[in-house]
């Protein structure tokens, strides 16, 4: 009977293996970065809608706005109709509804410009690239609805002015309405309700 020529089975080269091991590797560590490279989005409400939109540069709390912040002096705003108040993060520009509305209108007045050229220069030496929102506030007279609306249209009315006659830029300028909400005297009162019926324009630095 002839022999039979029988030869070990011969490992694979330890090469191979490492070989294989490095691409595991390479692999999932792309996959690891790719689920962490994403664009975020952040939510921008103006007065009735919200839109998504991906941005570089992070957002002010927009609902953390103290308005009874402490009052300030401008040597930029003399016109004692503009109330200015707020604190190290932003500035508060405060006007009444006697002064830019005639009541529950939401055109702007024809004395309203003057005040208003005063806040832009002032927003224009302080508050360059800053991020501006436009509050509008009522009494609590009428609906809540309403008022929520009222505050809506002359929000915008004011941010109409500032970007078209103002020079704001537009995409740095938002509209928020807090109606009867976030009231600065009382309601019980004629003198709180008049108070309390009013555009705030408030200058969040970018940092």
């Amino acid at each position: 009977m002839a022999d039979l020529d029988v030869q070990p089975k011969r490992p694979s080269p330890w090469w191979l293996w490492l070989i294989i091991a490095l691409i595991a590797l390479a692999v999932l560590f792309f996959l690891f970065k790719g689920r962490h490279s994403k664009t975020a989005t952040v939510v921008t409400t103006d007065s009735t809608t919200t839109s998504t939109k991906t941005i570089a540069a992070t957002q002010p709390d927009w609902s953390k706005v103290d308005f009874n912040a402490a009052k300030t002096a401008d040597a930029d705003v003399t016109d004692p109709g503009i109330a200015v108040s707020g604190n190290d993060q932003y500035r508060i520009y405060t006007l009444g509804e006697n002064i830019l509305f005639a009541t529950d209108q939401a055109g702007l007045q024809g004395t309203a410009g003057d005040k208003l050229k005063q806040i832009v220069a002032s927003l224009n030496k302080h508050y360059k690239a800053a991020s501006i929102g436009i509050y509008g506030s009522t009494d609590s007279t009428g609906t809540a609805g309403h008022n929520k609306m009222l505050g809506a249209e002359r929000a915008k009315a004011v941010k109409d002015w500032l970007v078209k006659t103002g020079g704001l830029d537009s995409t740095m300028v938002s509209v928020h309405s807090l109606g009867e909400s976030k009231p600065v005297a009382t309601n019980a009162t004629a003198t709180g309700r008049q108070q309390n019926r009013n555009v705030s324009v408030v200058a969040f630095p970018n940092k």
